[in-house]
């Protein structure tokens, strides 16, 4: 949201820069994230000064020039070639001396050079009003009046004054700030100094020749609808002061009546319409909803479908606006309007925002409605519109203010205790402070005694409806940063649920941010597209958009997303990892679950002129899943082929019946709904289960044994569908105590083989961690080995 510095000093009265308001008003909880300088002209002038035409000369070398002598106070005059036809001696004209830069009315901006003109100097140039962003007239100088000061900027002159635009990051539940009003009605609070209303004094009926009557159908979507008819009015362009507001804040300026309304939404919040009046059949205007189907064009001449739902304004034929949202394209003010009736209303923010949400339409007025405006602002900026429609654009006020509002919109009663106060904020405020700064924001005191006070909280403060709430508005307005640090801190010791959750996972994080993998955090909103399963997703009432419209039943889309938009940008080497919850239906039942997972695609490694790097590829992937399985010290994993369709091939890591991990190589139809090209490598941990796995975990520490380890090796042939995995297990079946490792180190397939089979070579790490192993141990657990591989995995041991 965009506010005016020079705007704001309408309502308040402050010689603070705008800097110094940008960090108070940062620390009263109006983020400023921006401020910009904002020039009325382009260029600000800037360099521009008033010279005096000393003496002009013919050009000697060109009929259509003139060589002038001009002072511009500098105490040396400077020589201009002139191509303008009225220049002439005892001129008051704009010079822009060398090195000055000048913003024409159309073209880019050009820098003045020390030149020659046909063979005479040049020392600046003599300006047009075109020539410096003042108008679009090039028929020759400006003439300035003889009181104009030689050597005077000539901002002054024309008396251009910047504006300085802060940009504020408006959170959602702030709708009393989102106008210059409700901005200044906080910094005033602050300050202790008043705010000055607009003067209203000026509103005066002056006939009833344009009764309109109004029929409000639906009170409930519209609480109240303020309405007023003003007749004999004139459409023009604005004049340069409201131009150039609208401009500071981005609004581009239409003609006076229609800027008018806008500029009264921007200063008191409450957003306003112009209908043409002469459109209006039947002089009636009914304000109902439609049936569903029902077409209607709006001011962008765009056909809409509406739905039986939304709240429009109609004549007694056809509807002329979607209340709240957009205008239509045939009831709005034109350039032949002579009538105009003026609307002020109260929408009820759902209808607005779901309205708004169906027809993907965002307008300054659906932003403040959905939010919640003023219910006593329509009267006051009705009145505040018609004077200055009145000023700009003539005519009379032709009808009585008419004011449908059947239930009145109430002031929250509110009590507050200065303990609780003095409690929460972790000071003491004295009660003249908390009424003064509740005064500054509009609540009002009803009583007040020792312990506390009763008040009544405005009906535009729409998030204010509790103690806390007028608590936190107090906090806001004394200050964070004025709450002292005590000087005794008090904590009590809590006992956490083992294995603390978050060290686990900053563990883990730590660990393959160490090995180069980078966390990503992505949106759990997704798109339908994606599910495998769209009957368990758990699908959004009301989405932001149809890419948005259920949470994820998986982490996998999100990480190829993010690694479409990094291949996209030539970036195809990618290491992610990704902590996050997915979401399912069961039932009726919603399920949420965390999860845990591991993209890799590309090249394992940076490229370097010492080493070469190649393609990542599932044992990359299996060398991170094992090093974090490791780490957290999981034991009695079995292992077993994937069946989940989200993989092409890949592997299970179960603890008895549960699955924690699956890992493998992406399936095509899943990287085709990204247009992935090159193989991605995904692995997904039930971070839940994980959790469950390690709790009982404990950590021991043992003594580094004395005694040597001995490694035996043994070279067998085996059908294809036997799995080291399988090998393992009959190892360690067959001798839990001084077998510590079993390792593959060769596998061969191949046409040397009988069909069907192939050669494994396995290592056996043996060691008693309390004396040294026999030739004749090793022996016997050798061949209890061997028995075993070929008995239970039908293995042929090769000599």
């Amino acid at each position: 949201m965009k506010i005016s510095y020079k705007w704001l000093q309408q309502f308040i009265k402050t010689s603070k820069t705008p800097e110094e308001l940008s960090l108070i008003l940062t620390n009263i909880g109006l983020e400023v994230e921006s401020l910009e300088k904002v020039q009325t002209v382009p260029g600000g002038l800037e360099g521009l000064v008033i010279g005096f035409v000393k003496d002009c000369q013919q050009h000697p070398n060109a009929d259509r020039l003139k060589v002038t002598r001009v002072d511009i106070g500098t105490g040396e005059d400077i020589q201009i070639v002139c191509g303008a036809n009225n220049v002439a001696a005892g001129q008051k004209v704009v010079v822009a001396p060398v090195n000055t830069t000048v913003y024409p009315t159309t073209g880019e901006p050009f820098k003045i050079n020390k030149s020659k003109i046909r063979g005479e100097v040049s020392e600046g140039m003599i300006c047009a009003e075109d020539e410096i962003g003042l108008g679009h007239d090039h028929d020759g100088i400006m003439e300035l009046n003889a009181d104009a000061k030689i050597g005077s900027l000539a901002k002054d002159y024309f008396n251009l004054q910047d504006d300085f635009v802060f940009e504020i990051g408006l959170t959602p539940n702030r709708a009393d700030a989102a106008s210059h009003l409700g901005v200044a009605r906080d910094l005033a609070a602050y300050l202790k100094i008043p705010v000055i209303m607009p003067d209203l004094s000026g509103f005066k009926v002056q006939n009833q020749d344009l009764n309109i009557q109004v029929n409000v159908e639906d009170t409930e979507a519209a609480p109240r609808y303020t309405s007023l008819t003003i007749s004999g009015i004139s459409v023009k362009e604005s004049p340069d002061w409201l131009k150039d507001r609208l401009n500071a804040i981005g609004v581009r300026p239409i003609n006076n009546v229609v800027d008018v309304t806008n500029f009264v939404l921007h200063e008191l919040g409450q957003p306003l319409h112009a209908f043409d009046a002469d459109a209006i059949t039947g002089n009636k205007v009914l304000v109902k909803k439609l049936a569903d189907g029902k077409l209607f064009t709006t001011l962008d001449d765009i056909e809409r479908k509406l739905s039986a739902d939304d709240l429009m304004i109609c004549n007694v034929e056809e509807p002329m606006c979607i209340a709240g949202v957009f205008g239509g394209l045939s009831s709005g003010v034109k350039q032949s309007t002579s009538n105009v009736f003026l609307e002020s209303a109260w929408f009820n923010p759902v209808s607005v925002r779901k309205t708004s949400k169906r027809h993907g339409l965002k307008t300054d007025a659906s932003f403040r409605f959905e939010r919640g405006t003023d219910p006593d602002m329509t009267v006051h900026a009705i009145k505040r519109a018609a004077i200055l429609i009145q000023e700009l654009a003539g005519g009379q006020i032709s009808s009585e203010i008419s004011d449908c509002y059947p239930v009145r919109a109430n002031p929250f009663p509110v009590d507050i205790s200065f303990n609780n106060v003095s409690r929460l904020i972790g000071k003491i405020i004295s009660a003249d402070e908390i009424r003064t700064t509740l005064s500054g924001l509009g609540i009002k005191i009803i009583s007040e005694n020792s312990e506390g006070m009763k008040l009544e909280v405005p009906a535009y403060k729409v998030d204010v409806t509790r103690e806390v709430d007028i608590i936190e508005e107090v906090l806001r307005i004394h200050g964070y940063d004025n709450v002292e640090i005590p000087s005794q801190i008090r904590a009590s010791l809590n006992t956490t649920v083992k294995p603390d959750k978050e060290v686990l996972q900053n563990q883990i994080a730590e660990l393959l941010s160490a090995n180069g993998f980078f966390e990503i955090l992505s949106n759990s909103l997704t798109k339908l597209s994606y599910s495998a399963e769209p009957e368990r997703a758990v699908r959004i009432l009301n989405p932001l958009s149809n890419d948005l419209d259920v949470m994820r039943q998986s982490l996998l889309f999100s990480g190829l997303e993010a690694i479409a938009y990094n291949q996209n940008r030539r970036n195809s080497d990618l290491k992610f990892y990704e902590f996050g919850k997915v979401y399912n239906l069961d039932q009726e039942n919603y399920k949420e679950n965390q999860r845990f997972s591991i993209f890799l695609s590309g090249s394992k490694n940076s490229e370097g002129w010492n080493s070469k790097s190649g393609k990542a590829d599932f044992y990359n992937l299996k060398a991170a899943v094992d090093l974090i399985i490791n780490k957290l010290n999981v034991k009695g994993i079995s292992t077993s082929e994937t069946t989940n369709p989200q993989f092409s091939s890949g592997i299970s890591y179960r603890k008895g019946e549960k699955i924690i991990v699956e890992f493998g190589v992406v399936s095509k139809k899943s990287l085709n709904k990204l247009d992935i090209s090159s193989e991605v490598f995904f692995a997904d941990f039930d971070w839940d289960q994980i959790i469950r796995s390690v709790r009982n975990n404990k950590i021991s520490y043992a003594e580094v044994s004395k005694f040597p380890s001995v490694r035996r090796d043994l070279s067998m042939l085996l059908n294809k569908d036997i799995s080291f995995e399988q090998l393992k297990q009959i190892a360690f079946k067959t001798e839990r105590g001084l077998l510590k490792e079993v390792n593959v180190f060769d596998v061969y397939v191949g046409d040397k083989l009988p069909e069907g089979k192939k050669s494994y070579a396995l290592s056996f790490l043996l060691q008693d961690d309390e004396k040294t192993l026999t030739d004749k141990q090793i022996e016997a657990i050798m061949q209890k080995l061997i028995l075993n591989f070929e008995k239970q995995a039908g293995a042929e041991i090769r000599k």
